[in-house]
């Protein structure tokens, strides 16, 4: 019987109104937590590890892409070496610092993350649960 993925969501999707720039610095960024390029189409492009978990893409109703209040898209690290290098590269890409890496106990204990804003103003995380 073939693994089942850990995951509960099947993916999700932003939207851009700058998709060039927008795919490059996920590319970047998203580098560092081990995700590549899954699937891409005309205006959209999908990463992950195995799956194409997080889509970036124009709105398919043509209408200019908005962020939501209240929203954000957290991503899965490995280490804290990797929260690091995803806040690091997320802001040489031009992110936008919102939280650095560190410790959150209001969050749980064994939460060590960050925060940015991405080029259209998307919240986003990296965030690592130490268990040991």
């Amino acid at each position: 019987m073939p693994e089942q993925n850990p995951s509960i969501l099947s993916h999700v999707s932003i939207g851009t109104n700058q998709f060039d720039q927008a795919v490059a610095f996920y590319d970047r960024v998203l580098a560092t937590l081990g995700c590549k390029r899954i699937l891409e189409h005309a205006g959209a492009v999908a990463w992950g590890r195995e799956y194409p978990e997080f889509w970036v893409q124009t709105p398919i109703d043509g209408q200019p892409a908005t962020v939501g209040n209240g929203t954000h898209f957290g991503f899965v690290a490995n280490s804290k070496a990797q929260v690091h290098a995803f806040f690091t590269a997320a802001v040489a890409a031009g992110a936008t610092p919102d939280g650095p890496p560190g410790p959150r106990p209001h969050y749980g204990e064994p939460y060590y993350g960050c925060f940015v804003r991405d080029l259209d103003g998307h919240k986003i995380e990296a965030a690592y649960w130490d268990m040991a």
